[in-house]
């Protein structure tokens, strides 16, 4: 690794480390759909990103303004399970980026580490699983144009039972507000 791919790391690292903002999560209405079926949560209320999707409510989702040369966006989500089956968040596209990663930043020792989620993120059966600044997050790579704020970013959210589902996520400022 070249420093200068060493030194852009470090500028994302440090962008999700940025203290986030709270984000009210806008009520995106009474959106049902069948267990499987292929929603589009931004018909319903566009730039939203709030959905429900069979057992499962998405809601609070947005994505960070990338800064300068910043090479990966993150974005986070909260995704709560009313079932009473586990279910599990398999995969992440978005026409934005050449490809989506789930990761994990976890501290060992005295170091943040950051690491990809391979299989997935459980869903268990009545719980919530939140998507959020230093912990489990979307990680765009190969993105096509940088996330800039006020804008919205597709993506397409795919769940093991339920399905899938389109939301457009928020882009809020690098600092998380």
């Amino acid at each position: 690794m070249n420093r200068n791919h060493a030194a852009a790391i470090l500028i994302s690292i440090s962008a999700f480390s940025l203290s986030a903002g709270a984000l009210m999560a806008q009520d995106s209405g009474a959106m049902k759909s069948m267990p499987g079926m292929h929603m589009d949560a931004g018909a319903a209320s566009a730039g939203s990103a709030d959905a429900k999707l069979g057992d499962l409510d998405i809601s609070g989702g947005y994505v960070r303004a990338m800064l300068p040369g910043q090479p990966v966006g993150g974005g986070y989500i909260t995704i709560h399970n009313i079932g009473k089956t586990e279910d599990k968040l398999t995969s992440v596209t978005s026409t934005a980026a050449g490809k989506v990663e789930l990761h994990e930043m976890k501290m060992e020792g005295e170091i943040m580490k950051m690491r990809e989620i391979k299989g997935g993120i459980a869903i268990p059966a009545g719980a919530t699983v939140t998507l959020a600044p230093n912990t489990m997050h979307m990680m765009f790579k190969q993105v096509k144009t940088p996330f800039k704020k006020g804008g919205t970013v597709p993506v397409m959210l795919m769940f093991e039972k339920a399905g899938m589902v389109d939301i457009n996520l928020p882009v809020v400022s690098a600092k998380g507000n």
